[in-house]
């Protein structure tokens, strides 16, 4: 099989490597858009940063410092801006740099990062959760087929449960949209059976940006369900992979697409890809 980067990026291009692990975002990746898939996990192109994506990660990486560092009793309003201070001056030389941000945006942007922490402490009382698990790294294996996924937070409840807590540092979207990213908490919720031998009685999403809890109880019925989907998806990325056809999937998400421009389905130049996958290589 050839694998060398700059045929992966020609039309019909044969014998591309398979990922070695599938998560819940490759998983969501190649069901929303195979092409971008390819683009991201297959090709590598980098994806342009944006002032979302790293207020994400700012607000997450403080979140795993207060809760990996001092006793619970310590998680304080005040412990938080410490962890936010810490983080802060962390990324800004990288990825906040990055965004190229003025002085009047720079600071918008923070505010929004703390008012998303101000609103998460208004969801709950750090000082009373039991954190088994911050960002947590689990990989198990189905029919020789890897799953890994990175669990922001796994809790032990009261009555000797697990809870997954996974934080949106987004607005509750549509009910529709909700339950494609509960099928990521399923897939978390399978990996805990599989590398813990106990499956989580609840999976919770906390939507900083309103201050929304969505919570969901898997079932035996529904851990089939998301085993059963990982399944055909790997099997039919194993199809995309050895005939090379990863086609564009168009939709609204198209707007948002880091990979908009080499998307022949969206205007994207013809040889575009090749060029860029070159480039990276």
């Amino acid at each position: 099989m050839p694998s060398g980067r700059a045929g992966a990026t020609q039309p019909g291009a044969m014998g591309l490597p398979l990922p070695d692990t599938l998560t819940p975002s490759k998983l969501a990746s190649f069901v929303s858009c195979p092409l971008s898939f390819r683009f991201a996990y297959l090709d590598r192109l980098p994806e342009l940063p944006s002032p979302q994506l790293v207020r994400g990660t700012l607000v997450h990486r403080v979140l795993q410092l207060l809760f990996s560092s001092g006793p619970p009793d310590g998680r304080t309003p005040e412990r938080v801006k410490v962890a936010f201070a810490v983080t802060w001056e962390a990324l800004l030389p990288s990825e906040i740099a990055a965004l190229g941000l003025g002085p009047r945006e720079l600071g918008l942007f923070e505010q929004q990062a703390r008012d998303l922490l101000d609103r998460y402490l208004s969801m709950e009382d750090p000082a009373s959760v039991h954190a088994i698990g911050i960002e947590l790294d689990l990989r198990a294996e189905i029919e020789g087929i890897e799953l890994r996924g990175i669990i922001d937070r796994l809790d032990l409840l009261p009555n000797g449960d697990l809870a997954v807590v996974d934080y949106k540092t987004g607005r509750a979207p549509r009910p529709e949209q909700t339950r494609a990213r509960m099928t990521a908490l399923l897939f978390y919720a399978l990996l805990c059976e599989l590398a813990l031998g106990k499956a989580p009685s609840e999976l919770r999403l906390m939507y900083l940006g309103d201050g929304v809890v969505v919570t969901e109880s898997p079932t035996e019925q529904s851990l089939r369900g998301v085993r059963q989907r990982a399944l055909a998806v790997w099997r039919a990325l194993e199809r995309a992979c050895g005939t090379g056809d990863f086609r564009a999937h168009p939709s609204p998400l198209c707007r948002s697409c880091t990979y908009r421009h080499l998307c022949p389905a969206t205007g994207g130049e013809p040889g575009a890809a090749s060029r860029a996958v070159a480039t990276a290589g």
